[in-house]
């Protein structure tokens, strides 16, 4: 199951800078003039996560491997991409295909690298991404009703129910705010999000400051996390230069410099369990002798579809999960500390996976 999340931003903010570390790559070209990236890069990265190696500890496993999330990252835009400038036409394209968007924004002055519309303002830049965006779709929209009006003279009831979600898209985009605010009732959001509209995805804004803010950010930074506080999305303040530095040094290196920095992590870390929890994600384990795994699943997957992660077989067979949870399996030393202690339980096809658990599937051939 892949999950993307694709990084967008005006060109010449540090985007590029950011995925090439952020992947630990040199994948994605990165210069000081627009466009310098022509085609999306991929990269997926491993999600941190220090109960995966308490896990694998305690059951002594010979591999580790933690779950992923991919990142995508993509053409810079500029105001007018809706209507085919600069790469517009690539770029939307290539949102569509991914299932959150991370706004990187440029929260540092630097004479030196160029700022597209001549000024730096962050909150300029997400306004120009948001409304292209938004134009985007609204276009989109408008096209596809004439086709949807002339089924439901036909009496054709699915056109009916999609052209009313289509009018609550439209009610938003008109007013000027993106289609994820859409009043949608929980049970059509699936068929809402097939729409494949890109300002229903998950947002997060992720501001790029210089060195000396990534600590505590700046006044920028500060006035972006204000805006992103009111719209309820997420913000991770993180400086692409440092992180780019980072992936240059060893692992002792690597913790002197943060030290050195007041910084008690890369913020690389928290910019991948943010893009984790952007996508409404949890994570259960697998653990043996032979290997500690964490598998990615959507809140809310009940145990068959999360076997099916795994295998499909697991899914088609499923008979039950051995369920631990992980404070259980930690404290108790374990599976067999877990199982004395009366911690191990069997669930059935309806039980919904928490976060943490540790599981081990039984399925018919």
């Amino acid at each position: 199951m892949g999950f993307k999340c694709g990084i967008v931003g005006l060109p010449n903010v540090g985007k590029s800078t950011l995925f090439n570390a952020l992947t630990e790559s040199a994948a994605a070209q990165a210069a000081n003039y627009p466009f310098c990236t022509i085609e999306p890069n991929v990269g997926d990265v491993p999600v941190p996560d220090p109960r995966l190696a308490k896990l694998s500890e305690i059951a002594g496993s010979a591999q580790t491997i933690p779950t992923r999330l991919t990142f995508v990252d993509i053409a810079g835009l500029v105001r007018g991409a809706s209507k085919g400038e600069g790469l517009g036409n690539q770029f939307l394209a290539h949102i569509r295909e991914v299932d959150a968007i991370a706004y990187v924004l440029r929260c540092f002055e630097d004479s030196d690298v160029v700022h597209v519309d001549g000024k730096v303002d962050p909150l300029a830049d997400a306004e120009t991404i948001e409304t292209e965006l938004m134009l985007a779709d609204l276009e989109s929209l408008e096209r596809r009703v004439p086709a949807l009006e002339k089924k439901i003279r036909g009496q054709d009831k699915e056109a009916k129910e999609t052209l009313a979600l289509l009018e609550r898209a439209l009610v938003v985009l008109r007013e000027g705010r993106p289609a994820r605010y859409a009043a949608v009732d929980h049970e059509d959001r699936k068929a809402f999000h097939s729409l494949g509209l890109l300002t229903s995805k998950p947002v997060l804004y992720v501001c790029n400051v210089d060195e000396a803010s990534a600590g505590s950010g700046n006044a920028l930074s500060d006035a972006v996390l204000a805006r992103a506080t009111k719209e309820d999305v997420g913000c991770v303040v993180i400086s692409a230069k440092i992180e780019s530095e980072l992936v240059e040094l060893d692992a002792e290196e690597r913790q002197s410099y943060l030290a050195d920095l007041g910084l008690n992590e890369p913020g690389l870390n928290r910019l991948i369990q943010e893009g984790y929890k952007l996508l409404d994600l949890v994570t259960y384990f697998t653990v043996g002798p032979k290997e500690a795994r964490a598998w990615t699943i959507e809140r809310g997957t009940r145990a068959p579809q999360a076997a099916g992660v795994i295998h499909t077989d697991f899914e088609k067979g499923f008979i039950r999960a051995e369920t631990i949870a992980y404070n259980d399996y930690v404290g108790l030393g374990g599976e067999a500390g877990a199982r004395d202690a009366g911690k191990l339980r069997l669930e059935g096809k309806e039980y919904v996976v928490k976060d943490g658990d540790v599981l081990h599937f039984r399925f018919a051939n």
